[in-house]
């Protein structure tokens, strides 16, 4: 366990400005210096024109919407995907798109795989206006399409116009950018953007769009002599994928965040958004980023992993509330059955982990990047398990499934240090042959094998799980192989109270920018498993005796240990108390 650091003279400047003095501090320590960096007012938001693309997007779509052009959205089957839809198709109606001609398609992870395929390019043509009989005259993509080359190309021998809005990587083909021929593309990780904020999610790129087409049709005159439309409507949307995607939140990303969860704090939200609270029994006058990424983002997710992601569209599209509250049903039915399948993988997961060497000492010797396969694997639940041995294990990781097209498809999820979506790359380019597509992230990506009738599939594998591991044994050393986690340090006593808890649940915290996680030496006066998976704890914590819960954990601990923790307020019988969450023991 490592302390941050904090700043004094960063942290006297904060407290100075008003800001509490614990806060101040654990603000100091994730790099805050000036007061002004706290300002999450939408007018602090950086300008869309700043992003490459967004500018001549907003031209297109201001175009399109003048002449009645009929848009097709093309989402993810993710909850940014989901989102980015939603905010895109309500956008457009705000800024003047008849309804009747806006329609959306989005892939079937087990049919058509990820992202602007012909095929997905062909299903748009012939249902996105089925009851027209006519097809899209302009795609736009939403989280995803900067990879999409033969789609795109598709598209436009089609007749039709193609915007791109995305976030990921372009692909790099003999050490150059290779980009789809898009009539427009708008996305912070192309080439030549000065868009500061380059970890914004896909719906944040297309709320941005969104906002430069606004300026355009106020620039044309549209507005003249009236309102304009009111984007921030759609901030609930916003703020509920970017943390669900898990980008870093820096303080643009931040400030989305703030002003989408201030929305939901005094009731202004989408239908669908309630009706997710209430299915995921939370409360949205308190609502948190830990909703949007342990509760309410799961249950979207879960359509995209399981069935058919168009649920979790239609539930945040729906202006209905009864309709929002059925498919929110709908939806927790859904990830409640994911977690059962989730449950039955990880248990394979561990077999195969407890079959690693160990050393002449006994001690496990895990290998640098972890590769793991099983014929009864399912491909939509493949990234959750990966990401769960990924923290367990701290080493890069990748689960593959056999797809429904009958193909090997993996998702890995990455440590510090190992940009992922390189490494990928790199198998490509040492293991010519063995992967029919990639991309992602730093910190996630995903792949599909090629087929090869003379390679048995988990062959395959194999050969794709030494090539990583060959990477990995490059790029990482023992430092970055060994899991640090890092604290605030010791909490005063004077701070362990509801007051203090509210103050810090109110901040935006996430990605890059963790919650505050303190530090400090204890005395267990008492421990007992609940429910046989977790540990209920009565400490003694500075002279006071506190309680304490641990999830997850099944191991009692010694009568003295270093505890890494966070607090929450345990209500019961109308009564608040602060309750210590454990997270880590030091030492294990």
């Amino acid at each position: 366990m490592v302390q941050r650091e904090a700043p004094p003279r960063a942290a006297y400047a904060l407290e100075q400005a008003g800001v509490h003095p614990l806060l101040a501090r654990l603000l100091a320590a994730r790099g805050v210096r000036q007061p002004e960096e706290l300002d999450d007012s939408l007018a602090r938001l950086l300008p869309p024109a700043t992003m490459k693309g967004a500018v001549e997007a907003g031209r297109l779509l201001a175009r399109a919407i003048a002449e009645r052009r009929r848009l097709c959205v093309v989402a993810d089957y993710d909850c940014d995907g989901a989102t980015a839809c939603a905010v895109a198709l309500r956008g457009l109606a705000l800024l003047g798109a008849q309804r009747s001609e806006l329609a959306y398609v989005v892939p079937d992870r087990a049919v058509h795989g990820y992202g602007l395929t012909p095929a997905i390019v062909d299903l748009a043509r012939a249902q996105a206006f089925r009851s027209g009989g006519l097809a899209p005259e302009v795609l736009v993509t939403v989280d995803n399409g900067i990879a999409s080359h033969a789609g795109v190309a598709h598209a436009r021998a089609a007749g039709m116009q193609v915007l791109v809005t995305d976030h990921h990587l372009p692909a790099v083909v003999d050490g150059v950018v290779s980009l789809p021929d898009a009539d427009v593309i708008a996305n912070p990780n192309q080439p030549g953007c000065g868009f500061e904020s380059k970890a914004i999610a896909g719906v944040g790129v297309m709320f941005y769009v969104l906002l430069a087409t606004r300026a355009e049709q106020r620039a044309q005159g549209v507005y003249e002599g009236r309102e304009q439309p009111r984007l921030d409507s759609l901030l609930d949307l916003v703020a509920l994928g970017t943390v669900a995607d898990v980008v870093k939140l820096d303080a643009n990303n931040r400030r989305l965040v703030a002003q989408g969860l201030k929305r939901i704090r005094s009731g202004r939200m989408q239908p669908g958004i309630a009706a997710l609270f209430k299915a995921a029994g939370r409360e949205p006058a308190r609502a948190a980023g830990f909703d949007f990424g342990f509760a309410l983002g799961p249950r979207i997710n879960a359509a995209g992993r399981l069935a058919d992601m168009t649920l979790g569209i239609e539930c945040l599209l729906t202006d209905d509330a009864v309709r929002a509250a059925e498919l929110a049903q709908q939806l927790d039915a859904i990830n409640r059955e994911r977690r059962e399948v989730e449950s039955g993988m990880r248990e394979l997961a561990e077999r195969t982990l407890a079959t690693f060497d160990t050393d002449a000492a006994g001690t496990t010797a895990t290998p640098p990047a972890v590769t793991l396969f099983d014929e009864t694997f399912h491909e939509g639940v493949v990234g959750i398990v990966a990401g769960r041995v990924k923290d367990r294990l701290h080493r890069p990781t990748f689960v593959f499934a056999r797809g429904a097209d009958g193909r090997l498809k993996g998702s890995g999820r990455s440590i510090p240090g190992f940009h992922l979506r390189d490494a990928l790359d790199l198998v490509a380019k040492r293991e010519p042959g063995l992967l029919l597509r990639f991309g992602g992230h730093a910190m996630a990506a995903g792949c599909t094998l090629a087929d090869d009738e003379q390679d048995p599939s988990d062959a395959a594998v194999r050969r794709f799980g030494a090539a990583l591991q060959r990477v990995a044994e490059e790029w990482l050393d023992r430092a970055t192989l060994t899991r640090t986690l890092r604290t605030d340090g010791p909490l005063a006593v004077e701070w362990f109270n509801p007051q203090t808890v509210a103050v810090l649940d109110a901040q935006v915290w996430g990605q890059g920018f963790e919650a505050p996680l303190f530090c400090d030496e204890v005395q267990v006066v008492q421990q007992r498993l609940l429910q046989d998976k977790h540990l209920k704890l009565r400490l003694r914590h500075a002279g006071q005796e506190r309680d304490a819960i641990w999830f997850g954990r099944t191991e009692l601990l010694p009568d003295s240990a270093r505890l890494a923790f966070r607090l929450s307020l345990d209500e019961w019988n109308g009564r608040q108390r602060v309750q210590m969450v454990v997270e880590a023991a030091a030492g294990g």
